[in-house]
């Protein structure tokens, strides 16, 4: 049975990027969302909601190359998720 350095494992995770966060319109983002919705100048802020964060990504998703897409979709997704389960009646 293969042995692990439960110290080294627990120092290489990296706990601040999932973090949520709340904005001022109290829409959680994660701090990795957030560093991701900054660089693609998507103006997280001014949304009122996570769908609204949704639209801004798909209007620029087609000026993007593929490795962006990629990056984008998955916060898009991410945010999608926790969306659905904040907001839906259960």
């Amino acid at each position: 049975m293969k042995e692990y350095n439960i110290e080294e494992l627990l120092g290489n995770i990296d706990f601040e990027k999932n973090k949520l966060h709340s904005t001022k319109n109290n829409i959680f983002l994660t701090t990795y969302e957030i560093a991701v919705l900054k660089k693609y100048h998507i103006t997280y802020d001014n949304c009122q909601t996570a769908k609204q964060i949704l639209q801004q990504i798909e209007m620029i998703i087609p000026d993007l190359d593929d490795l962006e897409i990629e990056e984008l979709d998955q916060v898009s997704m991410s945010i999608a998720e926790r969306d659905y389960y904040q907001n839906t009646n259960k």
